[in-house]
This record gives C-alpha cells, structure tokens and sequence, in this order.
C-alpha cells in the first residue's frame, strides 16, 4: 500500500510573507470599499439637497412650504432609515446642492484633474456626467456622480461654513491635494489658513507646510499662535505709535482674542517690571490654556529688528522667574511687527533658550481676487516645482 505523502509545513517566514500580503491586501479592499460607499453616500446628499431645492421652487408659499417640507421629511426619513436625515441634516443637503450647483461641479478641483471623467462640453453645457433635471423614479448615476466629491461628507459640511467662496474653493483644493483629515481642515480653517497664506511672503512654503499632519494633542507655540494676523478691525489711519496700536487693540479685545484663536486669556497690560534701577513694561500679557504657558506681546509699529529679540528674551526670563506658577510652561513671547526681514528673524530668534516668535499684523486687507490669484499662481508653481523633482528623480535611477 503506498503512504501519502504528507504535505510539508511552509516555514515560518514565507508564511508570514504571504499572510502580511493577503493582510494589507484585504485592508486595502476595505478601505477602498468604504471610500466608494462613502462617496456615493456624499453624491446621493447631494441628489436629496437637489430634490428638496426643486420641491421648493414647485410650492406657492415658498418659505412657509420649504420649512414644512423639510419636517416632514425629517420625520418620514428618519422613521424609515433612522438617524441621519434630521431637519439639520436636511438642510446641509439642501446647502450643499446650492453651494455646488452643477454649473460649478466641472470647475471643483477633482473635475480638474486630468484623470477625472467630469469634462466640459465642448459647447459650454453641463458637464458630461449629466446633471439633467429628474422626472419622478428616475435616479442617476450616483457612481460617476460621486466622482466630483472625492472629499468625505463630514469635510463638506465643515467647507459649508466657510462663507467666503475663495477661501472655500482654497480649502477644498488643499484638501484634496494634500489629502488632509477632517482634523487638519478643521485645524486650517480655525486657524485661518487662507488668509495666513494670501499675505504670507512665503506662500509657497506655508502650502508645503499645510500639508504635514500635526499630532492632535502636541501643540507647539508655533501652532498656536499665527502669522500674519489681520487686525483691520482696529481701523487705524496711516500714522499711528505703538500706544495707539495698544490702545485700539484693548478697546477691540474681543475682535483682537477672536484672532489670536482659541485657548488664549487676557491677563493684563503695561505690566511693570523692575530690573536694578530700571522700569521696563509689557505691552500685553496673555495665557494659553492648552500650552499652559504665559504669551508676553511686545508691539511693533516699524520692522523687526535683532535687538527686539534680546528685549524680548529679558521680559521672558523675568517671568519664568516672578509670574510664572507651579505647574506651568516656561512663558512665550510675541513680537507683533509691522514687517520682518526673514533672515533676520531666523538669526535672532533661532537657539535661544526662551521660545521667542515674530508674527506681522496686517491692518488691511488687500484684494480678495489679488489674493486668490496671487495664491492660484503660487500653487502651479509649487505643483510644477514637483514635477521637475520627479522627473530628476525618474532620470537618475
């Protein structure tokens, strides 16, 4: 009688080898799957937002008969598909059809890629995905749909309450290129992401920079605390002192801490310290909550220079040593300038021992379509800068 041979054990390694691969490989498929559902969960919002505009313009009493749809279809919905479909929700829809028409869907960033299916007609119509208006039972194709809204619905309905459509169409497109979480859009839009890059002088630097995840609960000082800030709410005139500046920024507090962004407390101003026999003040004194630390602001009206720093480093190492309690950081301070020389910030405030930053304040805003274009610009000139880079890469191999 002949033995059957006994099938030989895979060694330990190849069978991890391969166990890793079909691993990752079924990872993969998941996340790809629930990236395409949710895509077209975001296409099918979309489709109930159309629905709901088009119902509206049928009713006579247009507001009266919105509202009321808007209830009845929050509970009818909700009975039938359970949570997901409240008035709220109901009216994100409604929001986001409007904010997106279908006129504007071939210019969102993802129509724009050269491997999108969403493509202008040669004759200026809609585009090819075909957005016709819908007899009742008809559905369209929610798959080629969900192409134009690669974002996940949680990051448009954070989009949606960005109210300036530059700024909206910024965010979106770094979105996508980046690849950013719903943290990070969120984390970019508090911090005013926009506007810190349209009045940057280095604007192609705070996009690459825009795009690196930072960890949720590290914050450094230089996250916290932005540059430039816009404080064209003080309405200075051309000419004014420092006292002024200090002045116009304790009368408008409120607008001033709405700027500097969350966490952040006022303490006090023109806080006296004594050294030897010399008197010394601080313009403005704050807390940040989650540093935990003392902000010292010294204000500015001319450009920065290297002995501000030093200044600066004095005021800090006074506070570390008489303001700063017992479970706090060591403090942080602010020069708040009208204008910096980049290298010589770098130089001035880089290996000191006390964490000094410079930040420019803008009391006006330039141009809205400046800015936008300004940033448009930067954005190509970045994206061809990686393409050379790839192509030296691709060249030296």
């Amino acid at each position: 009688m002949t033995e059957r041979a006994t099938p030989s054990v895979p060694e330990q390694a190849d069978y991890a080898a391969v166990h890793a691969d079909i691993v990752a490989l079924l990872e993969a498929a998941r996340r790809a799957a629930a990236r395409s559902v949710n895509a077209v969960m975001t296409a099918s919002y979309w489709e109930i937002g159309r629905r709901i505009v088009e119902g509206e313009q049928g009713g006579q009493e247009r507001a009266e008969y919105g509202e009321a749809l808007l209830l009845r279809l929050a509970e009818d919905l909700s009975a039938r598909f359970g949570s997901g479909f409240s008035r709220r929700n109901l009216q994100q829809m409604r929001l986001f059809y409007l904010t997106w028409p279908p006129e504007k869907i071939w210019q969102m960033p993802s129509a724009k890629s050269s491997t999108s299916p969403i493509r202008q007609m040669p004759s200026g119509e809609s585009p090819t995905l075909a957005i016709r208006p819908m007899a009742s039972g008809q559905f369209p194709d929610l798959s080629a749909l969900a192409q134009a809204f690669p974002l996940s619905w949680s990051a448009y309905v954070r989009l949606l309450s960005v109210k300036n459509p530059q700024a909206r169409a910024f965010y979106e497109t770094e979105a996508l290129r980046g690849g950013w979480s719903i943290a990070q859009l969120n984390r970019q839009i508090g911090s005013q992401f926009y506007e810190r890059t349209a009045l940057s002088t280095n604007k192609a630097a705070m996009l690459e920079k825009g795009e690196v995840a930072e960890p949720g609960d590290a914050l450094t000082p230089e996250q916290a605390i932005k540059d430039p800030f816009v404080l064209e709410f003080l309405n200075l005139k051309d000419e004014y002192s420092e006292s002024d500046l200090e002045d116009a920024l304790i009368q408008h507090l409120a607008d001033f801490l709405l700027e500097l962004g969350d966490d952040f407390a006022f303490v006090g101003r023109q806080r006296r310290l004594r050294i030897d026999d010399s008197w010394f003040r601080i313009d403005l004194l704050f807390f940040h909550r989650r540093l935990k630390c003392l902000l010292v602001i010294d204000l500015k009206v001319g450009k920065f220079g290297y002995a501000d720093a030093g200044q600066m480093h004095l005021y800090l190492n006074y506070a570390r040593e008489h303001w700063m309690k017992p479970g706090e950081n060591p403090p942080v301070g602010l020069i708040l300038c009208a204008e910096k020389g980049a290298a010589e910030a770098h130089y001035a405030l880089e290996g000191l021992p006390n964490k000094v930053l410079a930040a420019e304040y803008q009391t006006v805003l330039p141009d809205e379509k400046l800015l936008a274009d300004e940033l448009d610009k930067t954005r190509c000139e970045l994206e061809a800068r990686r393409i050379a880079r790839s192509g030296d890469a691709e060249g030296g191999e």
